[in-house]
């Protein structure tokens, strides 16, 4: 059968990094993207950058849409206008790329069944696509962005098959790759390898910002000796303040976890170089070596 995003419009709510490098691969591929953004200013640049076959801030451009996807940032996707929840197609498949899964799904669950959509609710999926760059707006969205890339779903035992089924044939017609676990599961993994190193760059970068101050010269020099190693190690960190912030409050607990385990892995560390324990350093390092390529 010919996939929901081939057969129906693919509606795509907000047009930032990930919804305009969406509209831009779905629009490669053939489909129809009718995508609603918040402000008239948005809407005219997208229109100028072809992230979509139509471009409007009226709900009303949802309309007729099989699959809508959410686009937008934590906070909105948890507080949703009550506009956009009026417009949302009766039957369509929903669909998320929040970075938490948890919250998200609770909330969607409980909007869609207060909205009288009990099976409306059961065709909520929610999903994340593990892709990304430190731009944001309606200038980041960029073609090929989730090639290769994850894409994980979190569905629960009411989830619809057929609606979990058109997202992964979304996700695998952008070359993105498929996985499925459970909520709780996704968001203390992404707290590890995504949310954790958002903090640990900022760190980094404001421990090289403040110890540049102390020595004669530092601040200008320790910026002028940066280099590629430093700037792949603070990207993240150097990212979008409210995105960092949006994920820090909605995945707490997790990202509190994951900070206790950095820091116990960092105090161990300190404790082999004020001891001198170099060889037990090198061991450490060379497990850290190792370990790496099965996260790459």
């Amino acid at each position: 059968m010919t996939p929901l995003w081939q057969r129906e419009p693919v509606g795509v709510v907000g047009l930032g990094l990930i919804g305009g490098s969406l509209g831009l691969d779905l629009m490669a591929a053939g489909a129809q993207v009718r995508a609603l953004v918040h402000r008239p200013a948005t809407a005219a640049r997208a229109r100028e950058r072809g992230l979509a076959t139509e471009v409007s801030t009226d709900p009303a451009v949802l309309e007729g849409c099989g699959l809508v996807v959410l686009a937008l940032p934590l906070d909105r996707l948890l507080d949703p206008d009550a506009a956009l929840l009026a417009a949302l197609p009766v039957g369509a498949v929903i669909t998320d790329v929040g970075s938490v899964k948890g919250p998200v799904l609770r909330r969607w669950r409980e909007l869609l069944v207060a909205a009288g959509g009990g099976p409306g609710a059961s065709r909520f999926v929610a999903s994340h696509p593990m892709a990304g760059t430190a731009r944001a707006g309606v200038e980041a969205g960029e073609a090929g962005l989730f090639r290769g890339r994850p894409w994980v779903a979190t569905p629960e035992a009411s989830t619809d098959p057929a609606a979990l089924q058109a997202v992964r044939e979304l996700a695998e017609a952008l070359g993105a790759r498929w996985l499925c676990c459970g909520a709780e599961a996704h968001d203390r993994a992404v707290a590890l390898i995504s949310h954790l190193p958002v903090l640990v760059g900022a760190a980094l970068l404001q421990a090289a910002d403040a110890g540049g101050g102390e020595i004669a010269a530092g601040a200008e020099l320790v910026r002028a000796l940066a280099s590629t190693g430093f700037a792949d190690t603070t990207r993240v960190g150097g990212g979008n303040p409210e995105l960092g912030m949006l994920m820090a409050r909605a995945n707490r607990a997790a990202l509190l976890e994951a900070l206790d385990h950095y820091r116990q892995s960092l105090a161990s560390l300190e404790a082999m170089v004020a001891e001198k324990e170099w060889s037990a350093l090198q061991q450490s390092l060379a497990r850290s070596q190792a370990l790496r390529p099965d996260f790459l």
